[in-house]
């Protein structure tokens, strides 16, 4: 039996405290280990905008790597970031409970004005209420580097700009202040998991996260019982469901980081609801799916909801992306 377990995780700060979240679950369990900072090819090129990299794995690829040739024991995920098929002998040992799934906008500059323009008010007014009483007046420039994001963004406010937003969250976080945008999108547990949310930020209600967002899945090689023994003493079944279907939903559409494809699974008592959608890259189509099933029956479900989103006209929108 494996006397210090090696953990592997890049050496960003939220990658970092994500890998030391498991070390100290494991530690809980008896498991002692160690963290071992491997640098991924995502990490290095901070210019690039992701969907010219060949994004598949990009994040991934050299941890896969370090298991592959022992260099660590398991290796610890942003589960949005891990492709929908994982490398040729490795396997996914846990999936840790879900924190936020929802994007959110950090905004700088004259809020109110941000707010209103966006259609958000500090009342109880909902969403759409509130647009009954505001109508946009002011062009924003808005940064990220996902086109899921671009995509959905562009959807609702096709006037405005997006600018590419490349870098770990406290880059990112940097790079916004030091810029004459309005805004950025990040992924709303990035940020409160390192304490880094800034009090000008606001939750994107209405944008869908990228499928398996907001989890942290542990991987290891398929040989390695004991490994996989450890890291699934931390598994949580429903996220690990909820999470599957949603990446079964973008392996069946072919997708990637690359591609806007939005997947959200959630338990509603007995049941798993999913909301999915594709767009164009401009946001100007979009094509949208939601099913219930019964959680014992639920397996298939990101399948067939991808089969129904593919016969309303999705397979036409993945055609236009892959001709672009």
């Amino acid at each position: 039996m494996k006397k210090l377990l090696r953990i592997g995780t890049r050496d960003s700060q939220l990658a970092v405290w994500q890998a030391s979240l498991v070390q100290q679950q494991l530690a809980v369990n008896g498991i002692e280990s160690e963290l071992i900072y491997i640098k991924s090819e995502g990490d290095i090129d901070l210019i690039t905008p992701l969907y010219e990299m060949g994004v598949q794995g990009v994040f991934t690829k050299t941890l896969d790597a370090a298991l592959l040739n022992n260099r660590i024991d398991i290796a610890v995920h942003s589960m949005k970031d891990l492709p929908t098929q994982l490398a040729q002998g490795l396997r996914q040992a846990a999936v840790l409970p879900r924190a936020s799934h929802k994007d959110i906008l950090v905004y700088k500059g004259e809020g109110q004005i941000l707010l209103d323009t966006l259609g958000y008010h500090p009342t109880n007014l909902s969403h759409e209420q509130w647009l009954t009483h505001s109508e946009p007046t002011h062009l924003l420039t808005i940064a990220t580097s996902s086109v899921r994001r671009k995509a959905q963004w562009l959807n609702r406010y096709p006037q405005h700009r997006i600018e590419n937003l490349r870098g770990n969250v406290n880059t990112r976080l940097q790079k916004l202040q030091e810029s004459k945008w309005n805004g950025a999108i990040f992924a709303g547990a990035g940020l409160e998991r390192i304490g880094l949310r800034p009090k000008e930020s606001i939750e994107l209600d209405w944008m869908l996260p990228a499928p398996s967002q907001g989890a942290i899945c542990i991987v290891c090689r398929e040989t390695d019982a004991v490994s996989f023994g450890f890291a699934n003493l931390l598994n949580d079944e429903a996220t690990a469901l909820c999470t599957k279907i949603e990446k079964d939903f973008l392996r069946v559409l072919m997708g990637g980081c690359a591609t806007p494809i939005s997947a959200l699974a959630v338990v509603d008592k007995e049941s798993i609801h999913f909301q999915g959608n594709i767009l164009s890259l401009n946001g100007k189509e979009k094509i949208s799916v939601e099913l219930s099933e019964n959680s014992q029956n639920a397996y298939q479900l990101g399948i067939l909801a991808a089969e129904e989103l593919l016969k309303k006209g999705g397979d036409q929108i993945i055609a236009s992306i892959r001709n672009a």
